[in-house]
């Protein structure tokens, strides 16, 4: 019924904090799904949104001109930065990322409240992307993963958000041992307190839209469905284009 109706449906955990599966895309245009194909088949334009990304996750540093291995340097700087001052705001003890992918437990607190706090964060951007109609696997930063895209994503909030809450948790650390399950439930309050949905919806428009392009048709209400034709000019589809009868609908 769901299908027929045309309904989009993504199952993800309360507030968006795990992500399980999707239908359809919320948005029946392709506008952004081939925005981030042009944007990401373009070499100098795949360099441009990740110093965007950069820009938006460190507004007071300026990243033109820097190449891909720089970008990265800084990065590491900022994040590492990010780690010390955390730790020093709540008074935690850090003595570096530490996380053994499957072991969980393995970590100290803090790291396993970051851990958590990044899990989180990966379901919500999952769970955008998909709903935009964006591809998760065609990434800017990241690449070579079916997710790539998600992490591109989930990663500007990474210093703003996803650290400083896990700081905050392991702060609170009474000796309970589920400090996974008290990072996601912070996290899913912190999302409503941000509306950290709706900001990422709108990050993802700005990183791949031109400035100026509509986000969707005006009539966003029905599917519309174009034909391209030379010059990157787009005509009616649904209709036979060969001979006098051109613009005579087709039955199909």
């Amino acid at each position: 019924m769901l299908a027929e109706t045309g309904a989009a449906v993504c199952w993800v955990g309360e507030r968006g904090v795990r992500y399980y599966a999707s239908g359809r895309a919320l948005s029946r245009s392709s506008v952004l799904a081939e925005a981030q194909a042009r944007q990401w088949a373009n070499p100098r334009n795949r360099l441009a949104v990740a110093r965007a990304m950069y820009r938006m996750r460190f507004p007071d540093e300026d990243p033109a001109g820097l190449t891909r291995q720089e970008l990265m340097g800084r990065e590491g700087r900022r994040v590492k930065d990010c780690y010390r001052a955390q730790a020093a705001r709540t008074g935690v003890p850090w003595r570096g990322r530490r996380y053994t992918p499957g072991d969980f437990a393995g970590g100290d607190s803090v790291n396993q409240a970051v851990t958590a706090a990044a899990q989180c964060m990966y379901g919500i951007a999952h769970a955008v992307v998909t709903s935009l109609g964006c591809s998760p696997g065609l990434g800017f930063i990241h690449t070579g993963h079916e997710l790539s895209f998600v992490l591109d994503i989930a990663d500007l909030y990474k210093t703003d958000i996803g650290i400083p809450l896990a700081f905050d948790v392991a702060a609170d650390d009474d000796g309970d041992t589920d400090i996974g399950g008290r990072t996601r439930r912070a996290l899913r309050d912190r999302i409503h307190e941000t509306s950290l949905l709706d900001r990422c919806v709108h990050d993802i428009k700005r990183l791949l839209l031109p400035a100026g392009t509509p986000e969707e048709p005006a009539n966003n209400d029905r599917d519309i469905v174009m034909l391209q034709s030379d010059g990157n000019q787009q005509v009616a589809a649904g209709i036979n284009h060969d001979g006098p009868d051109d613009y005579k609908q087709v039955s199909w």
